[in-house]
């Protein structure tokens, strides 16, 4: 219908509120359009959808905070910039769910051949991560309003039938768990 409807944001750490039947989950973008507007859903199943990334019945309590500096992603276009997902794309796996490596135009920002234009790193929710569904809201909202040197840039997300992604800048130099705990020697 229109914009969002503005959220408040507080200081400190999020607060930490259970998942609820019937909860706003965030904004989308209308075909062929970059407004945005709020989304309602709504689920009584605690099951998860056979084809989607989003458990039914766990969707967080809040909605997306408006970030006019994030790209919101269609599905389709994350799948062609990872090369549908292939698994010689993938970086690496976590609680949150798998990282996969991807291509898109700097200046646009669309999907881009293998090997040309900017490299991103996109997460894709794991369909079973409760935590992750959470996770995915608060990095969307906090990461999406900062920005500072010694933090990966947020890019953009995915919010589009059941699938929740995140698009980031593609860092090289590997993780940060293998950073902080690796020895001297090279192993951890």
């Amino acid at each position: 219908h229109g914009r969002p409807q503005a959220a408040i944001a507080s200081r400190g750490p999020p607060p930490m509120a259970a998942p609820k039947a019937h909860a706003a989950v965030g904004a989308r973008r209308s075909p062929g359009s970059s407004s945005m507007s709020s989304v309602t859903t709504q689920s009584t199943s605690a099951s998860t959808s056979a084809g989607g990334g989003v458990p039914e019945g766990a969707e967080p309590e809040g909605r997306i905070l408006e970030a006019p500096n994030l790209r919101i992603f269609t599905f389709a276009e994350l799948r062609a910039a990872t090369r549908n997902f292939k698994p010689d794309t993938l970086l690496g796996e976590g609680g949150f769910g798998q990282v996969y490596k991807g291509w898109v135009d700097e200046k646009t920002m669309n999907p881009a051949r293998s090997g040309t234009g900017m490299v991103i790193a996109v997460k894709k929710l794991n369909q079973e991560s409760l935590q992750g569904l959470e996770e995915w809201q608060c990095e969307v909202n906090f990461l999406g309003r900062i920005s500072h040197p010694n933090l990966v840039r947020l890019l953009g997300y995915c919010l589009e039938d059941r699938e929740l992604l995140l698009v980031y800048e593609f860092m090289a130099k590997g993780s940060l768990e293998n950073h902080l705990f690796r020895s001297k020697d090279g192993q951890a």
